[in-house]
């Protein structure tokens, strides 16, 4: 057989295929991949995308399964237990290229969390994004406009779009809507009440994923998304302030960084700054918040062992934030001291993370025990409780639950922004009320008729058509820019997805302003770099297609015999049955 390929001119690159596979076949088998993501229930746009994805796939001679997991198990299986091939959904992303450090180097490869759930290893790579970390002002936008090209290299993950964020509002009820983006803690205060100021004053929100009522953990990666309940609970030295209106491209990220739990502070030389308390805070059960509980909290999360373990179990939510800070000291009853190993965006994203009670988490760093359930090492009771009742010190306390039909949370009247001279968005309202209810179409109705004065959650794009435009009296639809984006993670710990080449002639057989057509109803960008316009160099600006990892087909329709010459061009073979195989 080798002597005839030798001379033989074959018309056909599906024929050289199979004679290359023949030579070759002993050392390799078919690939098969299984796509992990959610249900409609969960996320209609990531199902959507993972049919669409496996289907294209499967036309290049992939094997494909689809796995959908609930909300929490999903984020189990990929951020904690790493058990997956490859997987759609949505990124938390941030409102600065920073989080691109905690979410690729290497040195987070192996931890929970988003942390680098990809499992990526590059030393290279990782020397960019410290580079970046550490840079400031002009330089900073050279060094991540850097890490981004070399991203677009690698792909260990393929962003495909970040999604338009809509939500239904009461505009009767409440006015203020857009001096706070609904994602944060700020959308829900500073509200104005329109309606009888002598009654109990309700804000009546629905969301539309029954997590906030099965667990309160500020630390869990698996119930939390953005947070934005727990921030309510759970105030911070700083809370970020971010557009809530979209406009024209400019308001993406964060305009300004509040002091909010901290009064103030100040920068003694590049890397030590020291952050004066407000003085007379306490948490929800009447103890004082003290230094000692700032100084706690960031040593908790970094370690939620205190030391006690084997090897350090940071927060999985907060570990990359926390990274930056190299040391904390008391220094008074309201002044602390941090010390950082980066630069400012990454020591001030450090000053956003839950200041924690230290006389309720003190005991939770022992060993978690779950009865029934087999608990992997390092595992602490921080991480693991449903932290019901919450105690912390923020502008709502927690009154009462009934999982997956709401929660409820009453105004905390010694909370600092409702002390005269400050000048804070404060809680306007006796009660915030939380209804469950999974689907966007009966949330807006909840709306539409009164039941509800707000959609926490971002309406699903399928109803957007139906609702823009036709919004009756009181009702307003809002719309705020978004930093999250849906992408498809490999995971690099496994062959074939180890190998850049492979990812890069994946992320050539998906078409992403299709999907972004076809999956979101036109209600999203497609993008070639996962971060906000301003930081995207020229050479990765959107122009129609992914400038790097263009589509092999048109609008929609994958040229397959294109594909699978590129897949062999990247060095992997196909059998008789024009099968991808692989060396596993």
């Amino acid at each position: 057989m080798l002597a005839a390929a030798t001379g033989l001119t074959v018309s056909s690159s599906g024929c050289i295929r199979r004679v290359r596979s023949i030579v070759n076949r002993d050392a390799i088998e078919p690939l098969s991949l299984t796509i992990t993501t959610l249900p409609a229930d969960g996320d209609r746009e990531s199902i959507q995308l993972a049919r669409e994805i496996a289907s294209v796939l499967e036309a290049v001679g992939i094997d494909v399964s689809i796995e959908m997991r609930s909300n929490e198990e999903f984020l189990r299986a990929i951020l904690i237990n790493h058990d997956f091939d490859v997987y759609v959904g949505r990124h938390p992303g941030g409102t600065d290229p920073d989080v691109l450090y905690e979410a690729l180097h290497s040195r987070y490869a192996e931890e929970a969390g988003w942390q680098n759930p990809f499992g990526f290893t590059n030393l290279t790579f990782d020397t960019l994004l410290e580079e970046q970390r550490r840079a400031v002002g002009e330089e900073r936008s050279a060094a991540v406009a850097t890490v981004l090209e070399a991203l677009a290299v690698e792909q260990p993950f393929v962003p495909i779009c970040v999604p338009e964020e809509y939500r239904l509002v009461r505009s009767d009820r409440f006015d203020g809507w857009n001096d706070g983006h609904l994602a944060t803690r700020l959308g829900y205060l500073g509200l104005e009440s329109l309606g009888d100021a002598d009654g109990k004053r309700t804000l009546r929100v629905v969301h539309t994923d029954a997590r906030p009522s099965q667990n309160l953990n500020p630390l869990s990666v698996e119930y939390r998304n953005r947070g934005t309940f727990t921030d309510l609970l759970y105030d911070s030295l700083a809370s970020p302030d971010v557009d809530a209106v979209a406009g024209d491209g400019e308001s993406d990220g964060i305009e300004t960084l509040r002091p909010w739990l901290a009064a103030d502070w100040e920068w003694s030389d590049d890397a030590t700054m020291t952050v004066e308390l407000r003085e007379g805070c306490r948490f929800h059960d009447g103890e004082p918040v003290t230094t000692d509980d700032v100084v706690f909290t960031y040593r908790f999360l970094a370690d939620t062992t205190l030391g006690d373990g084997e090897f350090p179990s940071p927060s999985p939510r907060h570990r990359g934030r926390v990274a930056a800070v190299d040391g904390v000291d008391r220094i008074d009853t309201h002044r602390v001291e941090l010390s950082f190993d980066a630069g400012d965006a990454a020591a001030e994203r450090a000053l956003t993370v839950p200041v924690l009670p230290e006389h309720v988490w003190l005991d939770r760093a022992t060993k978690a025990d779950v009865p029934g359930v087999r608990v992997a090492d390092g595992t602490t009771e921080a991480l693991v409780a449903d932290n019901v009742p919450p105690v912390g010190s923020g502008p709502f306390r927690f009154v009462d639950r009934a999982e997956r039909e709401h929660v409820t949370f009453e105004r905390f009247d010694e909370h600092f922004t409702l002390r005269k001279g400050v000048a804070l968005p404060e809680p306007t309202v006796d009660e915030l009320r939380i209804r469950i209810d999974p689907r966007s179409t009966s949330a807006i109705e909840l709306v539409e008729t009164e039941s509800a004065d707000v959609t926490s959650s971002t309406l699903d794009t399928y109803v957007l058509d139906d609702v823009i435009g036709s919004t009756g009296d009181g009702v307003e639809l809002l719309e705020s820019p978004s930093w999250t984006f849906y992408h498809l993670g490999f995971n690099a710990r496994r062959a074939p997805f180890s190998n850049p080449r492979f990812r890069r002639a994946v992320a050539r057989v998906i078409d992403k302003a299709w999907l972004v057509e076809t999956v979101f109803d036109g209600y999203a960008r497609p993008i070639a770099a996962p971060v906000a316009d301003e930081w995207v160099p020229d050479s990765l600006a959107w122009n129609g297609e992914d400038p790097e990892t263009p589509f092999l087909g048109s609008d929609g329709d994958l040229d397959v015999e294109a594909a699978r010459d590129a897949f062999e061009a990247a060095g992997f073979r196909y059998d008789e049955t024009d099968r991808l195989r692989v060396r596993r």
